[in-house]
């Protein structure tokens, strides 16, 4: 409508940025949370590992209860499958489709959209932690450490993996995002340490392989989960390089068509 004096009313824009950025949050999460396929990989997957090596002996997991072991690891690859195997092949996709090139011509700028979509996998990964835990829970888990340095290392792996998954979504093709991803989620989860403790792989394999952000992300959460260690800042330093040159090199070099 128009006023007396000939201007709109109420004046035509953008909404405010912070609007518009969870608005779109909202619209990956529900799209996230409605996709089997993806709901398969970010949550039943980690589910059935955690259950299956919780109740039969087929990994030495050292000493104490298996699930001890297990539940920060599957913690670990409940962030990895979401950040960065789901998001990847969804973003990766959603590219081929040209809906990044219909969004990027919207008044809500690319970075918005790549925050928007990290902040969707934060909302996934808190219904992942909670069923996760409850299970881990009811199998025997006896959790403990400093809650802080949790939050942080989820929050850091998140950054990483969301960064590598957003970097792999543009800049190859769908097809070849879906392969890639898929066939990382399974390396890492083998050679991770989701299951199989690292020291399996021998001293230089070890320390080659603990540079990995999923990794980082499953030692640190063990250290203060299973043994109560405090802030492991070696961890946390190897997740935030991994975060900060996954979303450099994501914002640099994605490709929006």
């Amino acid at each position: 409508m128009t006023t007396a004096s000939g201007t709109y009313a109420p004046k035509p824009g953008a909404a405010p940025l912070p609007r518009m950025i969870a608005a779109q949050a909202v619209l990956e999460a529900k799209m996230l949370l409605r996709n089997g396929e993806q709901l398969l990989l970010t949550v039943v997957i980690p589910t059935l590992l955690l259950v299956l090596f919780s109740s039969v002996d087929i990994v030495d997991t050292g000493k104490g209860k298996a699930v001890d072991f297990l539940a920060p690891g599957v913690l670990a690859l409940a962030v990895m499958s979401t950040a960065f195997t789901g998001q990847a092949i969804a973003t990766g996709f959603e590219r081929r489709y040209g809906v990044l090139k219909r969004l990027a011509a919207s008044p809500l700028p690319r970075w918005g959209l790549m925050t928007a979509k990290t902040a969707s996998v934060l909302v996934t990964e808190v219904l992942q932690v909670i069923l996760l835990t409850v299970i881990a829970l009811a199998l025997g888990w006896s959790p403990h450490g400093n809650p802080a340095a949790v939050l942080l290392l989820l929050v850091l792996g998140t950054a990483a993996f969301s960064g590598l998954g957003l970097l792999m979504a543009g800049t190859l093709k769908a097809e070849a995002t879906l392969a890639a991803a898929n066939l990382v989620f399974l390396l890492l989860l083998v050679g991770g340490g989701v299951i199989v403790p690292l020291d399996k792989f021998g001293s230089a394999g070890q320390h080659i392989l603990g540079l990995l952000p999923i990794s980082a992300l499953s030692e640190g959460l063990r250290d203060v989960l299973q043994h109560g260690a405090g802030m492991p800042w070696g961890d946390l330093g190897i997740l935030a390089v991994w975060a900060v040159v996954g979303l450099a090199a994501a914002g640099r070099f994605f490709r929006w068509e």
